[in-house]
């Protein structure tokens, strides 16, 4: 019989061996709302025109209402997805080649690469290591004169701290728009996070806690904000004379449009909101009060007046102290029965030393990095961004094996074998 205290990569007994549940949100709730679209024979109700319908069918227009209601906010408008919100809602702020635009290297890629959909320039900033969300006091290094926005990303699921961001957009007239994927439900100061800023969007693609397979929602309180995003979302160029709509800049519009498919699949997944956070939340806390002892690792604290949705469970992993490296640590728990499907170090490249970025005199002959009058600030080369290389490079695990119907069961065993590999 093997050792159940000997590690598992010596041959020793690991501490799971049955799969973990798979998480599904998908029920009859979902089924019944689709068939309820199929049978009406209108799977999308957009029209090209100044049209009531130009403005989207029956379940787009109501999940918008609905998700105003729910998140407090005067405006939502529905996306085919949240890179397309984010897309737009630069176009929406009025972003010109040649402004820049403050972004996140930790992220994926369409939180970087939106400014350039207008020829904007992003402009990398660093992260806090405590909460993996914008540095404050690098935010400010990287504005110049031709700054227009922040476009910060609430990374993991809590909120990025918008009381600094605010007073620094408020100081040199920035708009922000925040990319708020992770964290539907959260709460920054008792106010719903992602409804913050100048614009704030929300994904609904299929990996995240609620989704319609694809989709993404911008929410705003500015009437005309909403207005631009809207005609952005739907071929603006084909209204804006029966509107009579005369700020034309970045107007060229795309079909950005959400299905009526997905916005049934979308209202049914806003019901089922609290209660799915509400679960992974409990998972959470109560896998960081196993992992809070461990020495080796700091499990993910959460910023003061804020609450965090757990989109993923940031684990901080220092290897002097473990004695051994991450990628080490991470061979040891997989033995140990912690599928590294759901367990990932390093989370994502940083943008800033991708292709895209740092080749990016391949990009349109160098257009739009050519119009920057501050060169360092696109001088896209490692070492820039410290924090998030090092993140990267050592020390960040990445889990997602803390959601329904999982129990305090499986957050032990996980606890366990980190205990395990770390005391062993």
């Amino acid at each position: 019989m093997k050792d159940p205290k000997k590690l598992a990569i010596n041959d020793g007994k690991p501490v799971r061996t049955n799969p973990f549940p798979k998480y599904s949100v998908i029920g009859k709730e979902e089924l019944a709302a689709v068939t309820r679209v199929i049978k009406s024979g209108m799977l999308s109700e957009f029209i090209g025109r100044n049209d009531p319908k130009f403005f989207g069918g029956i379940e787009v227009q109501s999940l918008e209402k609905e998700w105003c209601k729910k998140f407090k906010v005067k405006h939502a408008v529905a996306f085919n997805s949240a890179t397309s919100a984010l897309y737009a809602s630069m176009g929406a702020i009025g972003i010109l080649p040649g402004d820049e635009v403050i972004v996140s290297a930790f992220s994926m890629g369409c939180s970087a690469t939106a400014p350039l959909v207008y020829s904007g320039i992003p402009v990398f900033a660093d992260l806090e290591k405590q909460y993996f969300c914008f540095d404050v006091e690098d935010v400010k290094k990287k504005i110049s004169d031709k700054t227009k926005a922040i476009l910060p990303v609430d990374l993991f699921g809590q909120s990025s701290d918008m009381d600094a961001l605010n007073e620094i957009a408020e100081k040199h007239d920035l708009k922000i728009v925040t990319d708020a994927s992770h964290e539907p439900g959260a709460k920054y100061k008792g106010k719903y996070a992602g409804t913050l800023t100048d614009i704030g969007v929300f994904s609904l693609n299929n990996f995240k806690i609620i989704q319609s397979g694809e989709g993404g929602i911008a929410v705003t309180n500015d009437d005309g904000l909403a207005l631009r995003l809207q005609l952005i979302r739907n071929h603006a160029e084909t209204v804006v004379k029966d509107m009579k709509y005369k700020n034309l800049r970045n107007l060229i519009g795309y079909n950005y449009r959400m299905t009526e498919l997905e916005a049934a699949v979308a209202r049914e997944q806003l019901k089922k909101l609290d209660r799915l956070l509400i679960a992974r939340q409990k998972l959470a806390n109560y896998l960081t009060k196993r992992l809070s002892h461990i020495n080796g690792i700091r499990p993910p604290p959460v910023r003061s007046g804020s609450t965090h949705t757990y989109y993923l469970y940031p684990i901080l992993f220092d290897e002097k102290a473990a004695g051994f490296n991450r990628d080490e640590f991470m061979r040891r728990i997989q033995a140990e029965g912690i599928p590294l499907y759901r367990m990932a170090g390093g989370y994502v490249p940083p943008l800033h030393m991708e292709p895209i970025f740092a080749e990016k005199d391949k990009l349109q002959n160098g257009h739009p990095f050519n119009l920057c009058k501050h060169p360092e600030l696109v001088d896209y080369k490692r070492g820039m961004l410290p924090v998030v290389e090092q993140l990267h490079e050592k020390e960040i695990i990445v889990s997602g094996l803390h959601y329904p119907p999982m129990t305090t069961k499986d957050m032990d065993d996980i606890a366990d074998a980190f205990e395990k590999v770390l005391k062993n």
